[in-house]
C-alpha cells in the first residue's frame, strides 16, 4: 500500500497552520506543466482567506502557448499569479513587487494607521519537488537551501531574508492522503513529486506516450526516431535496444525516459491541458 502522507507531511502541516498568523501572503508554487494536478486541496484548508500569489515554476520546461492559456483561467478565476523559472532566473526579480500588489489594499490601511514599512512575510508552499528551494536560492544568490532533484529534500521550516522588502519561510513539500483522478497521480509522479519508488512505472511511461501520441506527436516521432503507429510496448523496446540495455533491465529504460522527460530533453510538455484546447 502506498504511504501518500508520511509523518513529515503530517508534521509540516500543522507547523503551517501555527505559524499562518504572522504571514503576510502565501506564495503557492506550482508546476507549469500540472499547474492543476500540482495544486495540493490541503493547503486552502491551511491558508484560508489568506493573500496567495501562485507561481507557475519550471515554465521552461513546459508548453507555452499552454501555459499562458493556463494564466488566463488563473486570472479569471481571480487567482493572481506569475510564470517564473528559477533556473534562468526568469521573472524571479518580479516576485516581491507582485507580493506587493496582491497586498496593495493592507499595505494601504497599515501606513494610514501610521505602521512603519517592513519586510513583506512570506510563507512558500507547493508540492514536493516543485522548485521551492531553487527558487529560493536564486532570490538570495547563493545556496541556502539544500536542492534536489527529488521530492522530500526541505525536512523544515526555514527563515530567509531576501532583502529589505522580503523575507521567505520555506517550508517541506506536501501531498495528501488520497487522489481522486488516477491521471493526477501519474502527472505528479511524471514529473518527480511522488518517488519513483512508490509508483509502477510501466504505467506511467505508458501512459506519457499515450498522450505523446494525443498532443505531441511530432515530439514522439523525434525522440523515439520511430511512426508514432508502433504500439507503446515496442517503442519503449527499440529505446533499450538503442541505449544498449537490455530487455529484462526494463526499469533502467523507464528510468531513462523519466529522466529526459524530467529535462525537457523530449520537449516542452504541458500534461494538465485547458479544457478549450
Amino acid at each position: 500500500m502506498v504511504q501518500w502522507f508520511p509523518g513529515h507531511m503530517m508534521k509540516a502541516k500543522k507547523e503551517m497552520e501555527d505559524i499562518l498568523r504572522v504571514i503576510d501572503i502565501v506564495i503557492e508554487l506550482v508546476d507549469a506543466r500540472i499547474p492543476i494536478s500540482s495544486q495540493n486541496p490541503l493547503f486552502q484548508e491551511i491558508v484560508k482567506q489568506k493573500p496567495r500569489l501562485f507561481l507557475l515554476t519550471k515554465s521552461t520546461l513546459a508548453d507555452d502557448a499552454m501555459t499562458k492559456s493556463w494564466v488566463k483561467i488563473f486570472e479569471k478565476e481571480q487567482k493572481p499569479c506569475l510564470i517564473i523559472d528559477a533556473l534562468t532566473g526568469f521573472n524571479v526579480n518580479r516576485i516581491a513587487s507582485h507580493c506587493r500588489i496582491v497586498l496593495q489594499e493592507k499595505i494601504k490601511r497599515d501606513q494610514a494607521r501610521g505602521m512603519k514599512d517592513r519586510a513583506l512575510r512570506a510563507m512558500i508552499i507547493g508540492v514536493p519537488n516543485v522548485g521551492k528551494s531553487t527558487l529560493i536560492n536564486t532570490l538570495v544568490r547563493k545556496k541556502v537551501s539544500a536542492v534536489g532533484n527529488k521530492p522530500g529534500v526541505t525536512k523544515a521550516q526555514q527563515w530567509i531574508r531576501i532583502n529589505k522588502d522580503l523575507e521567505l519561510l520555506d517550508t517541506p513539500g506536501v501531498l495528501w492522503p488520497k487522489f481522486e483522478k488516477q491521471l493526477q497521480g501519474y502527472h505528479l509522479s511524471l514529473v518527480g513529486s511522488i518517488r519513483d519508488e512508490v509508483v509502477k512505472k510501466e504505467d506511467i511511461i505508458t501512459y506519457l506516450f499515450g498522450f505523446l501520441k494525443d498532443y505531441y506527436p511530432i515530439f514522439l516521432t523525434q525522440y523515439t526516431q520511430l511512426s508514432q503507429e508502433i504500439s507503446t510496448l515496442d517503442l519503449i523496446s527499440h529505446l533499450g535496444k538503442r541505449w544498449g540495455i537490455q530487455p529484462s533491465e526494463e526499469d533502467r529504460i523507464y528510468d531513462h525516459i523519466l529522466k529526459d522527460f524530467r529535462s525537457g530533453a523530449i520537449g516542452r510538455i504541458s500534461l494538465d491541458r485547458v479544457s478549450h484546447e
